[in-house]
């Protein structure tokens, strides 16, 4: 069993500033949707997904997995954009037995907005202030984290170990 170490002060100021500045970043990107295109992250996240999915249209079941929110989740959100027009319920699969949910024609035009305008700001807010090689170390980093704690990945590597 190996000995659990605290952090050293300069680990806990770099930790803390680590943090820091990403909700520093996410509330800047929260703004900017908000302020300039009148939707919700959460709303942003609804919409991207659908966005890319075959036909714009993928099952709630699918669209809760791909967002990583439990079903009651989606659902009120779903109710919520139902109401704004972005969003309507559709019969999917084969024999249309299966809840589907697909963007309306003003729910991809919010989403082609919101993909620019989203990405404007994450390019003003946090590309545009890194070097190339800093940019490499951060995702050569991210990349490393997400092998690393996502859950799915782990479980395939283990999986494939056995």
């Amino acid at each position: 069993m190996t000995e659990t170490q605290s952090l050293e002060p300069e680990e806990w100021e770099f930790w803390d500033t680590w943090m820091r500045a990403q909700r520093l970043l996410t509330r800047e990107l929260e703004r900017g949707l908000q302020h300039d295109c009148d939707i919700s992250k959460a709303e942003f996240s609804v919409l991207v997904t659908l966005w890319q999915a075959a036909g714009r249209e993928m099952r709630v079941g699918e669209l809760a997995e791909s967002l990583d929110w439990d079903k009651s989740r989606v659902s009120h959100q779903l109710t919520r954009m139902e109401k704004r027009g972005f969003v309507k319920r559709t019969q999917y699969g084969a024999d249309g037995r299966r809840a589907g949910i697909g963007l309306t024609a003003e729910g991809r035009r919010a989403a082609q907005s919101a993909i620019l305008v989203h990405g404007g700001n994450i390019r003003r807010h946090f590309l545009d202030s890194l070097t190339p090689e800093q940019a490499s170390v951060i995702r050569a980093w991210s990349e490393q984290a997400v092998d690393r704690l996502e859950p799915h990945r782990s479980e395939a590597a283990s999986d494939g170990a056995s």
